[in-house]
C-alpha cells in the first residue's frame, strides 16, 4: 500500500520491555486501522530512558509516514515522553495555557503540584482532546502522543483518525490460498511477477511446515486492488496446475500429485 495511508507505531514502557506488562496498542492500532482502509508501516517499542526516545524520535522523524506514539506524557519521574519529544524535535517545554486549564477545571486544586505538569508540552504541539481523564495528549507535527492507558487513549485515537486522517478508502480485505506440495523457494518467482503487476496490495507467504506443509500466498489491501491481484495468483496456480485451496473455501486440483507440478 501506498505510504500515505501507512502510519508508524512506537510503543513506550519499560514494563513491556521487562516482560512485566503484554502491550495491547498495536494489535488495536493495526485493527482500528485496517477498518479505515489504513495499515501499519513499522512499530517498535522503546524503554522509558530520554536519551532513548530522544534517538528513536528523531529517527521518526525520517520517516515520511505519521507516528502514533503511546505511554510516558503523565507526571512521574518514568514519564519522559514530553520532555523527549521536545528535545528531539527541537522545541522548548512550555506551561500549555489551555491543558492547564483542562487540568485545573478535571481536578480543581488537585491539579498542583504534581498534575499541572502535564501542561509543559513542547510549544509547537497542539492538543489532542481526552473524553476520559480529561488530560489532553499532544501533536507533534505528524507525530501524535497519547498516554499508555488503552481506555483511554483509544478514544484519544479514534478523535485523531477521524479529524486528521479521515478516510475514504472501505476496510482492508485479505485474501490467500494455500498451496500444497511446493516448496516456498519454487513459488518466489511468481510472487515477484505478481508483486510487480500489482503494486498496490500487500503480497505476503506464509510457509507451514507441519505434517501436511504447504504455504500460505495471499494479498492485503483495499477491495478491488486485491480482488484483481487475487485473480492473478489464481490463473497462475491453474496454469501451473498445483494443488491449492482458498482460505476459507474449496479445494481446488485436488487430484494433482507433485509428480504433475
Amino acid at each position: 500500500m501506498a505510504a500515505e495511508n501507512s502510519f508508524g507505531v512506537v510503543i513506550v514502557g519499560n514494563e513491556i520491555l521487562s516482560g512485566k506488562r503484554a502491550d495491547r496498542h498495536l494489535p488495536h492500532v493495526i485493527d482500528t486501522l485496517a477498518a479505515s482502509g489504513l495499515q501499519v508501516a513499522w512499530s517498535r517499542v522503546v524503554s522509558d530512558q530520554r536519551r532513548r526516545l530522544v534517538h528513536e524520535l528523531r529517527q521518526t522523524q525520517q520517516d515520511a509516514v505519521p507516528v502514533l506514539c503511546f505511554g510516558g506524557i503523565g507526571a512521574t519521574p518514568d514519564d519522559q515522553t514530553r520532555q523527549a519529544a521536545g528535545e528531539a524535535f527541537g522545541c522548548a517545554l512550555v506551561r500549555h495555557r489551555d491543558a492547564q486549564a483542562l487540568i485545573e477545571q478535571r481536578f480543581g486544586d488537585g491539579a498542583w503540584p504534581v498534575r499541572i505538569r502535564m501542561a509543559d508540552l513542547p510549544e509547537d504541539c497542539l492538543l489532542i482532546p481526552n473524553p476520559g481523564s480529561g488530560i489532553p495528549g499532544f501533536t507533534l507535527y505528524n507525530h501524535h502522543f497519547f498516554p499508555g492507558i488503552t481506555d483511554i487513549a483509544w478514544p484519544m485515537l479514534d478523535w485523531v483518525l477521524d479529524t486528521v486522517y479521515p478516510s475514504s478508502a472501505g476496510p482492508l480485505q485479505e485474501k490467500s490460498v494455500r498451496i500444497f506440495d511446493v516448496a516456498e523457494s519454487e513459488l518466489v518467482g511468481l510472487m515477484e511477477e505478481l508483486n510487480r503487476r500489482h503494486p498496490g496490495t500487500g503480497l505476503f507467504s506464509l510457509p507451514h511446515r507441519a505434517v501436511n506443509g504447504y504455504v500460505e500466498i495471499g494479498f492485503r489491501g483495499n477491495d478491488g486492488e486485491v480482488e484483481s491481484a487475487f485473480s492473478g495468483l489464481v490463473i497462475a496456480l491453474e496454469r501451473r496446475a498445483l494443488c491449492y485451496e482458498l482460505v476459507g473455501g474449496e479445494l481446488a486440483n485436488a487430484t494433482i500429485s507433485k509428480a504433475a507440478v
